[in-house]
């Protein structure tokens, strides 16, 4: 049997189990996918026991993320490196390896809406873990990027970094907005309350609106894209592919993404 599984703390919240339980069934694979909660500060001990135990692969979420970059045990990818922040460890090579999916989970949730990449202008919001993933990606696809943040500075400091890309106050939202194709919402904001960190006048039909959050599904900023006739992408179709590019990753099998989705919005 193939053991996969989670390492956070807490970790009760988590989507993933169903979601990849039902890739395994799917795929008539003995495996479960398991929650491990180690105390704070046993991350390196969690996966020394890991490889000792045969887990085929782990999941990796707050707050142990960035901790796991500096995990002697693991060999970090060039992405997960500049991202800086490791959410999937793989135990079946010669190697442990850590890799980060957020990336390539956002490119993968833009494309299956028919976005394209190459020469595309994308706006993102937010300069924190999300907004570092989805700005790489997107440059890196071949994207123009325009990061905006709350504080101006740190947008500036990750543009540095990011091919291609331009840091920019939340003032800057309008204009940024108005001849652009991609927008992403990177933070939090809408999450715990009826909010929006884009004004609704800033919108418009030729834009693609995805937001990372998924609880609720339809945020503020999903609402008014769709009433100015945007494209609108909710968080659960990032949280579903970087899903999907750990299991790809760890059993070299395509995922069964329609069992996966379905599993996943049936929790939400």
């Amino acid at each position: 049997m193939h053991v996969f599984g989670l390492l956070g703390n807490p970790v009760g919240h988590s989507l993933s189990p169903p979601m990849h339980e039902a890739a395994y069934d799917e795929l008539e694979l003995d495996a479960r996918y398991v929650t491990f909660e180690p105390d704070r500060d046993a991350l390196e001990a969690a996966v020394d026991g890991a490889q000792a135990l045969g887990i085929t692969g782990l999941n990796v979420t707050i707050p142990f993320k960035q901790d796991a970059l500096a995990c002697d045990a693991v060999a970090v990818d060039e992405m997960a490196t500049r991202i800086g922040a490791v959410n999937t460890i793989d135990f079946t090579g010669e190697r442990v390896t850590g890799h980060n999916t957020d990336a390539t989970g956002a490119l993968r949730a833009l494309r299956d809406h028919d976005v394209a990449f190459e020469g595309a202008r994308a706006v993102v919001v937010g300069a924190g873990g999300a907004g570092r993933a989805i700005s790489f990606g997107l440059a890196d696809a071949g994207a123009t990027v325009e990061i905006a943040n709350r504080t101006e500075a740190t947008a500036h400091e990750l543009a540095d970094e990011v091919p291609n890309a331009t840091g920019h106050g939340l003032e800057a939202l309008e204009s940024l907005l108005a001849d652009a194709d991609v927008l992403v919402n990177a933070t939090s904001v809408g999450m715990e309350e009826d909010a929006t960190p884009v004004p609704a006048e800033a919108l418009h039909g030729d834009l693609t609106v995805m937001d990372a959050v998924y609880r609720p599904l339809e945020t503020r900023l999903l609402r008014d894209a769709a009433a100015v006739g945007a494209t609108t992408v909710d968080g659960a179709w990032m949280l579903l592919y970087q899903g999907v590019e750990a299991l790809e990753l760890w059993t070299g099998e395509s995922a069964p993404v329609g069992a996966m989705n379905e599993a996943l919005r049936a929790r939400l």
